[in-house]
């Protein structure tokens, strides 16, 4: 999609363009992957994450166009969003408006490990979403603790060890989409450094007490991680992939 002077087009022409081109890469093996994994394909292209993610990086940031693509309510423009969004401008309603109008995990996944966790109201919305009723807002909160889990270098310990505690109180949610985040956020957790693992595993330890399923699944996905002898990564995972991924 690479065009001289693209950006310098209106606003409305360039998203025209880009649902184009989506429309012209959508498959509908990918279509039906995606309607096999919990995401809703009715008002979807059928476009591959990773050719998402490459067009992204061909238009760039600009944030005008990224807010256009999410008012066409098309799955692969708003996942289009996460790469085109600039973190350093979108503002913490901007991000709450998006977070309403999430109907499949795949948003909370893609935006939080690809806008959120570089914006400035990160820290912030892990709170403020784990407090949500809706299943998919409150998954956001802890895709997006997971994301910063592992990408936020300069966070500190006392920072996750808050997290820690929204993830216990969450941990009795029993919807699939939501314990699953919450394992994950823990898991990331207690990968960052032995301090955090300790704490985690005392979170574990608990969780298995508890006389919730959700809380005891969770500690029972953890429970090898979480161990003394198991090694700390810091290593960077990418959450999506060119075929979605039941969560």
């Amino acid at each position: 999609m690479k065009e001289a002077n693209a950006a310098k087009r209106p606003i409305p022409e360039q998203v025209k363009r880009v649902l184009e081109w989506l429309e012209a890469h959508g498959t509908k093996a990918t279509l039906d992957g995606m309607a096999r994994y919990a995401i809703p394909s009715n008002r979807a292209f059928g476009v591959a994450v990773k050719d998402i993610m490459t067009l992204g990086k061909e238009l760039g940031r600009n944030h005008e166009l990224a807010l256009a693509l999410w008012e066409t309510g098309w799955y692969e423009a708003r996942m289009l969003t996460a790469h085109v969004a600039d973190p350093a401008t979108i503002t913490a309603a901007q991000m709450d408006r998006w977070c309403k109008q999430f109907d499949n995990w795949a948003y909370p996944d893609h935006l939080s490990f690809n806008l959120f966790d570089r914006t400035p109201h990160a820290w912030k919305k892990v709170e403020q979403w784990s407090r949500r009723k809706a299943e998919f807002e409150k998954r956001a909160a802890f895709a997006l603790l997971w994301s910063l889990a592992l990408h936020d270098k300069r966070a500190s310990d006392a920072q996750f060890a808050a997290g820690l505690e929204l993830i216990e109180r969450a941990a009795d949610d029993d919807r699939n989409f939501v314990k699953k985040a919450v394992c994950m956020a823990l898991r990331a957790i207690g990968r960052r450094n032995a301090s955090l693992r300790s704490a985690a595993a005392a979170v574990a330890a608990r969780l298995a007490k508890s006389n919730q399923p959700s809380a005891r699944w969770i500690a029972k996905e953890v429970s090898k991680d979480l161990q003394p002898s198991s090694g700390l990564t810091r290593k960077r995972v990418t959450v999506e992939s060119s075929k979605p991924k039941r969560r």
